[in-house]
């Protein structure tokens, strides 16, 4: 796990998703974010998920697992998306803004978990430090290594990421899947206050 932010670089990309999410309700324009203005670190390629919650209920929580773009560019895409485009919420409103908290994932590069036997699986899976990306088909879906928190056992991480891809929850003993790992640097709002 190389990333590794300062200070002042997590608290520029908070900042980046709460100017985001607050030009949007005020119908600003997003396009004036140029990556030149920020360290050289924030402007590399980057991957990150934004996770909204009020008072520690979840509000949205979108991401992105390819690398494609500078990463405050991506963290700007992600924190609009998670407040205004998660399907499970309606979106964000401007009397929500203030209760919101945000917190910022920045992922590694996803790395191919190579195993013969499914009962093996979840042995390979360190709980609290990977996060995971199952592939069946055309199906995909990931869990962030924070959801080990709510699901610690890898049998059950894994039954239930493979019902978030609408399949059974015994699918990835029944057929051989593609698995990739990673990990991330996650830091709060809250965290940066204290």
């Amino acid at each position: 796990m190389a990333i590794k932010f300062s200070y002042t670089e997590k608290s520029l990309l908070l900042q980046i998703a709460r100017d985001s999410i607050t030009r949007a309700l005020q119908d600003e324009d997003q396009r004036n974010l140029d990556p030149e203005d920020y360290p050289p670190h924030l402007r590399e390629p980057g991957a990150s998920f934004v996770t909204l919650t009020i008072k520690g209920v979840l509000r949205g929580c979108i991401g992105s697992i390819e690398i494609s773009q500078p990463l405050v560019i991506d963290v700007r895409d992600r924190a609009l998306a998670a407040a205004f485009e998660d399907p499970r919420f309606p979106p964000l409103s401007e009397h929500e803004l203030n209760d919101v908290e945000i917190e910022i994932s920045v992922l590694t590069s996803p790395e191919s978990l190579i195993y013969q036997d499914p009962a093996e699986l979840p042995d390979l899976l360190r709980p609290g430090v990977d996060g995971v990306i199952l592939r069946h088909q055309y199906r995909r879906a990931t869990f962030l290594p924070q959801v080990w928190e709510t699901l610690p056992s890898p049998e059950l991480f894994l039954g239930r990421l493979c019902q978030k891809m609408g399949l059974p929850a015994d699918t990835w003993k029944r057929f051989p899947m593609e698995v990739e790992t990673y990990q991330v640097e996650k830091f709060t709002e809250d965290e940066l206050r204290s």
